[in-house]
């Protein structure tokens, strides 16, 4: 159990300094075009998010996504019935589980892929390189390149999906829904102190780190009006004890798994030497969120939000 519970601290931490490297970040909507033909096929056209333009003879049909966040997307838009392979660490909802899995990120396995028959490839920017781009292209498989690294890069990534799959009119109800709870969310007070917030992204006994300024976790933070202690940290950092108790946060959000065994996270947190004067701990002001809700650049990210501004109204 505890090799399994590193594991998938391991694969979180992977996770997070992965979209540190991601370097493509679009904020407008990919444009797109569609020519109907008496209602046979039709040319979709669209750019993905590195700028590259993408033209199928039809919406696709048989999708291999290589991402978690995308394939949330797709079953958010509807479309689940087009995916026909996922990457190994797609896991929501439970029944992407169904979909047969292919080797992904470093491990990246054309054959696999290629044997699955799809007609596009939905990957990150992550890990794949232009020779891997360049076989599966050669095989007649499309590559569409989705990048979300802010929430205004999951309504661009939203509504390509939307696009290359039919689904425009659920990506645009995808994402009047997401804008919706972030408005409800949003706190417009701007009188006196904020209050802060801490993010532990992986746990003491594994070394602590956070999440820092370019992350949704911080963007989430902004628009509940709270501040994040490590904002001064870009991205996703590691950091020390004394720092999270110099900065003594009045709220503390953890995205640590539990597997039913020994103390909760919360509970872990609360126990620890030292950190009794924590604002956060002599309080039991501390939110576990361990189902990605502010980590993937998915739909969910509302959900998170919501979670928090829940949890922050009640303590």
């Amino acid at each position: 159990m505890k090799s399994r519970k590193c594991t998938s601290l391991l694969l979180t931490l992977a996770f997070m300094l992965a979209l540190t490297a991601c370097t493509a970040k679009v904020n407008e909507s990919p444009s797109s075009s569609s020519a109907p033909t008496d209602g046979a096929a039709r040319t979709v056209t669209f750019t993905d998010m590195t700028g590259r333009t993408i033209t199928l003879e039809d919406e696709a049909e048989r999708i291999v996504a290589l991402t978690a966040a995308d394939c949330e997307i797709l079953y958010a838009l509807g479309a689940s019935d087009k995916l026909v392979g996922r990457g190994e660490y797609c896991d929501y909802p439970a029944e992407v589980l169904n979909i047969p899995s292919v080797q992904s990120g470093s491990e990246t396995n054309i054959e696999q892929i290629i044997a699955l028959k799809p007609d596009v490839l939905v990957m990150g920017t992550i890990d794949q390189t232009e020779e891997q781009v360049a076989s599966l292209e050669a095989a007649g498989i499309k590559v569409v390149v989705s990048d979300a690294d802010d929430i205004e890069g999951v309504y661009t990534a939203v509504n390509m999906l939307g696009t290359l799959t039919g689904n425009t009119e659920e990506a645009a109800s995808v994402i009047d829904s997401m804008k919706s709870t972030f408005a409800q969310v949003s706190s417009n007070d701007t009188t006196g102190d904020k209050k802060t917030v801490y993010f532990e992204v992986s746990p003491l006994q594994y070394g602590l780190w956070t999440a820092g300024s370019d992350t949704f976790m911080d963007e989430i933070a902004t628009m509940l009006g709270l501040e994040n202690v490590f904002s001064d940290i870009s991205g996703w950092g590691e950091i020390s004890e004394e720092q999270v108790l110099s900065r003594n946060p009045d709220y503390i959000v953890t995205i640590s798994m539990y597997f039913g065994e020994g103390p909760t996270p919360e509970e872990e947190i609360m126990s620890r030497a030292g950190w009794e004067n924590v604002e956060a701990v002599k309080t039991g002001a501390i939110l576990n969120l361990a189902n990605n809700e502010i980590s993937r650049p998915a739909p969910r990210l509302a959900e998170g939000a919501k979670l928090m501004y829940d949890f922050i109204n009640n303590n």
